[in-house]
């Protein structure tokens, strides 16, 4: 059954750098602007993923400007964990972070076993495939969860 889009939504992964940037793009692409959507990581240790960035081009999704940021820097940004209505972790470590650092907080926090492409595939074409497997792995899971990409506004 299809859910009511959440005001606000998180997505976390590792380094904010593959999935949780991808995950955002797609979802703001997907379903616009009514929802508030962020992403972070664990750490910000690594700018966004060249291969990310290709994939999610593919499909209208732009992540060039998209700058990685850990779940400290947003808090020292000013963008509070308990503003946001759903936290989505993409990893087991961001998971295990997202619900240490929510547990005051009355805030769903759900994980998407997502696959790390980083490091699969020889050559590039197969690098993009691996890409490809993830991206369509996060747009399976939002189609599930919120419905069909709404009409372009």
């Amino acid at each position: 059954m299809v859910e009511e889009l959440p005001q606000s939504v998180l997505f976390c992964c590792d380094h904010n750098a593959v999935r949780s940037p991808m995950a955002e793009g797609i979802m703001k692409k997907f379903y616009g602007t009514d929802t508030y959507v962020q992403s972070a990581g664990v750490k910000s240790d690594m700018d966004i993923d060249g291969f990310s960035i290709a994939v999610c081009g593919e499909i209208g999704v732009e992540l060039d400007r998209h700058r990685t940021r850990s779940f400290d820097e947003m808090e020292q940004w000013g963008d509070d964990l308990s503003s946001f209505d759903l936290v989505v972790a993409l990893s087991p470590a961001s998971q295990r972070r997202a619900l240490e650092l929510t547990r005051v907080f009355h805030l769903e926090v759900i994980y998407w076993p997502i696959m790390d492409p980083t490091g699969l595939g020889e050559t590039r074409e197969a690098k993009l495939g691996s890409y490809r497997q993830t991206r369509d792995q996060i747009i399976g899971h939002l189609t599930e969860r919120w419905g069909p990409a709404r009409e372009e506004r």
